[in-house]
């Protein structure tokens, strides 16, 4: 019987992945911005008006609040996208390693897409959530950032956190926590179950790769794929999302009566298109980002590795 393969351990996990969500957010966090001011806009709610789309909301964001404002909302997304990443790819593995045969050690693709559901639920719990909340605040504003004159409500993330916290209490922070939770479930169910099928049948035709040694390219290849499948079956999700959170605290306002009130205004006074605005800059900003992720997950975890492989014989 050959040797079973040692398991990795969770720190590993947890410093691969807080970089790979570094560089992620370095990269793509433009693209988000775009997602969420089309999200939020009611453009092409008056008869005759048409909706303004990816490349207009851009060029138009970088006119009046120069190129600067589609790093709105970054400090939010840096200060969580590191233990974001680091606890979705931990908890991924814990999950998975519940779920693998015991006898065998492996994991089959059911139990790949529950362990994806189970780190979406959790990173959404731990990071996501709160995070959010901040991040579409700052997002949402409009206003110069090379204008000294020009001042926002919200300064910065931690001003952004202060305020919302001070004037409508920590609970805004999970506003729409739910509906975060459902999207980052399918979100990563479906990104985990469709990379990990992927690396494995491309395995299975190149055995001279080892577990985890595909090249750079086709890591992200499959990826850029694996990324584009979620935004697809839960964009509806994301957009109630993205109001409710974007809306300030009403008195006596439940999170069931906030959903139907949104839902309901959205599809009376924009129509069922309302619910997928924003799509293509999601598409486009997730897609590449799961791409970048899995590509600096996979080299840095290699390193780590190998540096431990390397060390382990010198301290016997």
């Amino acid at each position: 019987m050959p040797a079973q393969k040692k398991k990795t351990p969770i720190g590993v996990h947890l410093l691969a992945g807080g970089t790979a969500g570094l560089a992620e957010a370095l990269v793509c966090h433009p693209l988000d911005t775009i997602k969420v001011r089309m999200q939020l806009s009611r453009s092409g709610r008056t008869p005759g008006s048409k909706s303004r789309g990816f490349l207009a909301t851009g060029i138009s964001i970088v006119k009046k609040e120069s190129p600067l404002g589609l790093y709105k909302g970054l400090g939010a997304v840096v200060s969580g996208i590191v233990p974001k990443m680091a606890i979705r790819f931990a908890s991924f593995e814990q999950y998975k390693s519940l779920l693998a045969n015991k006898e065998t050690g492996v994991t089959s693709g059911g139990a790949i897409f529950f362990a994806g559901l189970g780190a979406g639920v959790t990173e959404a719990v731990m990071v996501v959530g709160p995070m959010e909340v901040v991040k579409i605040r700052l997002q949402a504003q409009v206003h110069s950032m090379s204008d000294p004159l020009d001042i926002p409500k919200y300064r910065n993330a931690a001003h952004a956190l202060y305020l919302i916290v001070r004037e409508e209490g920590p609970g805004t922070l999970y506003r729409g926590v739910a509906l975060t939770a459902l999207r980052q479930a399918t979100n990563q169910a479906a990104n985990f179950t469709a990379y990990t099928e992927m690396k494995r049948l491309l395995q299975k035709y190149q055995p001279q790769y080892p577990e985890g040694g595909l090249p750079a390219w086709q890591t992200g290849i499959i990826g850029l794929i694996s990324g584009a499948v979620g935004p697809f079956t839960n964009a509806p999700i994301d957009t109630i999302k993205t109001r409710i959170q974007r809306a300030t605290a009403v008195a006596g306002e439940t999170a069931w009566s906030r959903f139907t009130k949104v839902t309901t205004a959205m599809f009376r006074e924009e129509g069922p298109s309302a619910f997928y605005k924003g799509i293509t800059p999601r598409v486009m900003r997730v897609a590449p980002g799961q791409s970048v992720v899995f590509m600096v997950y996979e080299r840095v975890r290699k390193l780590i590795e190998r540096e431990g492989e390397q060390q382990a014989p010198d301290a016997e």
